[in-house]
């Protein structure tokens, strides 16, 4: 299959990003662009909870006819197994592995591109939804884009990013994702006043089309990642958008001559041994496999979408009243936002694992202040005496959506983009990514019966999930900050070849492309191709990933 795909891959490139943004701001803003996919997430994941608490929106897809008193009750009588259309992370979950072979055969960016057309198609049918099956189909028709851009972007910012700033660039990612989340809970907030017309729900949905019309539109601006251009066989594309991105389009920059060097010589050397098949990421890349299904299943079964995806109905539980308790969640979304900041700046410096073990614990302590106030709240039959437990509930909510934010929240997509060699990126980051979607998908299953059933009780269940993954983190987590992309394998103690005999072609007999400048003379950079220390493709340095 792989083969005959492989005829579709582009044979020419244009950049169509303007000549003044060439340099950092092309850089920056591509990553945050870019993360447009990851806010949309974020913010659909918002309107739904919001929604769940508005009278029309339940009418309209319900058929229930409820007062703001029963919804504060928890009394809607709404099948909680379809309240919250848990199609869209099944269909997410297949998205991404269809996403690994567009991602590796149409690039990065067209993968971007469907993505950001699906949600925007998929926005369309909510907003004009007119009843509950046309909403579970357009969630689930987003559920596709969710996957695609969910699965690409991550890999799209290791990619452009310099080596030393990984973390900084995924961390931009999440702040988006975040973000998206904030301005869903504030929008929520603010559409509320309009009940009791339509508008009310429909006006949610029109913002999440005016988001994917932007990524889309950006999509034909955004430059595709060197390494996918010169593993394309588009070398001088390559080499032009690396300069681009990293030395201000200057093609004779020192460390662009020897980064893409060290591209051509890992990809050609990849060559040799093939495309990696999915079995391949269970025997030879076993501990990376196993690293990055878990990180992505953790950071659902810790327990922030239990959190976030009921978080208006769960504060109006605890004791507040409606319009409190949407102002409140968009607060904690902003603390959500806040959270992510120590991470931009220190997880390359500090590491994965500390900021992960932290988490786990911090989380645990969180959930347990939850727990106990929610019991207690549970307890008290006058809902104006519940009020200071609730206040508690919600304090305690913004240091659990802190830590998660900071730890938990943007490493699992940062571990699943940067573990895998380069030949295996796409499987396996598509395989981290479904983990994330199936978990997903459990989670918003279980989460409202379980509630019902055992109320308070579900926030300890999930406490013992934050212990179990510090553990796991603490005994089977290496610490991957501080390399190359290249480096991986002295992390993981994996065979980093398939043929130990296998060697990359020395840089020495490698050689820049010519180029063009604007008046079409033939450019051909001085390059120094004094052999450099380079290793394979799994064990190498390379200054680009």
């Amino acid at each position: 299959m792989e083969s005959y795909l492989e005829r579709f891959k582009p044979k020419t490139y244009t950049a169509r990003y303007p000549r003044w943004m060439v340099g950092r701001p092309i850089l920056l803003t591509s990553s945050a662009l870019a993360s447009l996919g990851d806010a949309l997430f974020g913010y659909s994941q918002g309107v739904i909870a919001a929604l769940q608490v508005q009278p029309p929106f339940l009418k309209r897809f319900f058929g229930k006819t409820v007062t703001m008193q029963q919804i504060q009750d928890g009394n809607t009588g709404v099948d909680p197994y379809v309240q919250g259309t848990t199609s869209v992370y099944a269909d997410a979950l297949v998205a991404a592995f269809g996403a690994a072979y567009i991602c590796d055969i149409l690039g990065r960016r067209m993968s971007i591109r469907i993505g950001a057309l699906i949600y925007l198609i998929a926005a369309f049918i909510q907003i004009f939804a007119p009843n509950l099956g046309a909403l579970i189909a357009g969630r689930a028709i987003q559920g596709l884009g969710v996957g695609m851009l969910s699965m690409t972007v991550p890999i799209l910012q290791c990619e452009i990013a310099p080596g030393n700033s990984r973390g900084f660039f995924i961390c931009i990612e999440y702040l988006c994702l975040n973000s998206g989340y904030a301005l869903s809970s504030w929008v929520g907030f603010g559409f509320f006043f309009a009940l009791p017309s339509e508008i009310s729900w429909r006006g949610p949905y029109i913002i999440q089309a005016v988001l994917a019309g932007i990524l889309l539109l950006w999509s034909f601006i955004l430059p595709e990642t060197p390494r996918f251009l010169i593993s394309a066989g588009l070398e001088e594309d390559g080499l032009r958008t690396l300069a681009d991105l990293h030395a201000a389009g200057n093609i004779d920059d020192e460390g662009v001559r020897e980064t893409f060097m060290e591209i051509v010589s890992a990809i050609k050397y990849e060559r040799q041994l093939g495309e990696a098949g999915w079995g391949q990421l269970f025997t030879q890349y076993t501990r990376r496999t196993v690293m990055g299904i878990t990180c992505q299943l953790f950071a659902q079964f810790n327990g922030i979408n239990a959190l976030l995806y009921f978080l208006p109905s769960n504060l109006s539980r605890a004791g507040f009243s409606t319009e409190r308790a949407l102002l409140f969640s968009g607060v904690s979304a902003i603390v959500y936002c806040l959270g992510t900041i120590p991470a931009m700046y220190l997880i390359d410096k500090w590491g994965r694992r500390p900021f992960l073990l932290v988490g786990s614990f911090g989380l645990a302590a969180c959930l347990a202040i939850v727990g106990g106030l929610q019991y207690h709240s549970d307890s008290i039959p006058d809902a104006s005496a519940r009020v200071p437990s609730a206040d508690g509930i919600f304090t305690a909510i913004c240091l659990y959506l802190f830590f998660y934010g900071a730890t938990w929240g943007p490493t699992p997509y940062l571990l699943g983009a940067e573990i895998f060699p380069l030949r295996a990126r796409a499987k396996g980051m598509a395989l981290s990514i479904t983990t994330n979607w199936l978990s997903n998908f459990i989670i918003a299953f279980i989460t409202p019966p379980l509630f019902s059933a055992i109320g308070a009780g579900y926030y300890f269940l999930l406490l013992g999930f934050c212990v179990v993954s510090g553990v796991f983190v603490f005994f089977i987590y290496p610490e991957t900050a501080h390399r190359t992309l290249e480096d991986m394998s002295t992390a993981f103690g994996d065979k980093a070849t398939v043929d130990d005999d296998m060697v990359p072609p020395p840089i020495a007999d490698l050689e820049i492309p010519a180029s063009k400048d604007s008046e079409g003379s033939t450019l051909r950079p001085s390059v120094d191709t004094r052999p450099a220390s380079i290793m394979d493709v799994d064990t190498g340095k390379d200054k680009e990933g």
